[in-house]
């Protein structure tokens, strides 16, 4: 019987010992991840290493694609924000996504920044799901809070998506 791994999970293809401190072949292993999407550079580097290459010649490889742009932080902070607004996530899951993949505070900041409106973004999220009437009953604005907040949207931007004061929010705003 075949066993089936989920899709994330499949074994990565390892290098051999001659071209694991090869910083050409790591370039080129770095070269066929960035055909498919863009990565930060931890997350590139974390990538190389599962495939069995070298910190060293991982090093190489980074530092030749950073300086030739294709490897860049800041782009892939401002490209993941932008496509995850797009898909109506809030700043606190974009924030924690980016720090998992490895990326500085300071970059997070500076790309949640460019976002003009949190809180349109959120008004625009619950019209989306549940559409534009505003919820009446105490039970309905639970069930759309718990969504938005699931989203990553604070209390603030939940607040302003139902229509109400902090004293209307059906959980506690500290939480």
């Amino acid at each position: 019987m075949r066993v089936r791994r989920p899709f994330g999970n499949r074994p990565r293809r390892q290098v051999d010992e001659v071209q694991a401190t090869d910083p050409q072949a790591a370039r080129l292993a770095g070269f066929a991840l960035l055909a498919r999407r863009d990565y930060c550079i931890a997350e590139f580097t974390h990538r190389l290493a599962e495939r069995g290459f070298a910190l060293e010649a991982i090093q190489q490889a980074v530092e030749g694609l950073a300086e030739e742009r294709l490897l860049n932080d800041e782009r892939y902070a401002q490209n993941y924000v932008h496509a995850h607004t797009q898909r109506g996530q809030g700043p606190r899951r974009i924030r924690q996504d980016l720090a998992d993949v490895g990326l500085e505070n300071a970059q997070i900041e500076a790309a949640l920044a460019e976002v003009a409106d949190w809180h349109a973004l959120a008004r625009d999220t619950r019209v989306r799901k549940f559409g534009a009437e505003p919820p009446a009953e105490w039970a309905e604005r639970v069930r759309q809070s718990r969504f938005l907040q699931y989203r990553g949207f604070s209390n603030d931007h939940i607040r302003s998506a139902l229509g109400g004061s902090e004293a209307d929010l059906p959980f506690d705003p500290d939480s």
